[in-house]
């Protein structure tokens, strides 16, 4: 089965998947300190999901036996979980403001849809920069 999650950083500054998946009457969700910690929370609500419905009906449709999740992320969630990277750096090759990428970094500042789509358009490039390398 394959489900969109949402991971968004809450007002209260912790971090939550939002799925629009269901395996029998169990919602998909996640939350945490930390997007990894909100995707294990995630991952083991699937796990018990997985399991009540076991023990609920007998046994598991293949449907339910593999979850293949297509995440998104707000600016801060992308930032929270890649955080190996180098915000000066990043803001430089998107032609951002470093200042105002500190700010979508840390939710001081909202992008533009059209800000987001450049955010977008550099990390693609950048992956594919990447995955060409030879070593």
């Amino acid at each position: 089965m394959k489900v969109n999650a949402l991971i968004e950083r809450t007002d209260n500054g912790y971090y939550s998947i939002a799925c629009d998946g269901k395996i029998g009457n169990f919602c998909l969700g996640g939350f945490g300190d930390s997007v990894k910690d909100a995707k294990a929370d995630f991952d083991s609500i699937v796990k018990e999901a997985q399991d009540s419905y076991i023990k609920e009906h007998g046994s598991l449709p293949e449907e339910f036996k593999e979850i293949i999740v297509d995440y998104k992320y707000d600016l801060q969630s992308f930032f929270n979980y890649f955080n190996w990277i180098n915000i000066s750096k990043f803001a430089k090759a998107t032609g951002i403001n470093e200042s105002k990428m500190r700010q979508y970094k840390t939710g001081k500042a909202f992008a533009s849809e059209r800000t987001k789509a450049t955010i977008e358009t550099t990390i693609h490039r950048l992956s594919e920069e990447l995955a060409s390398v030879e070593l």
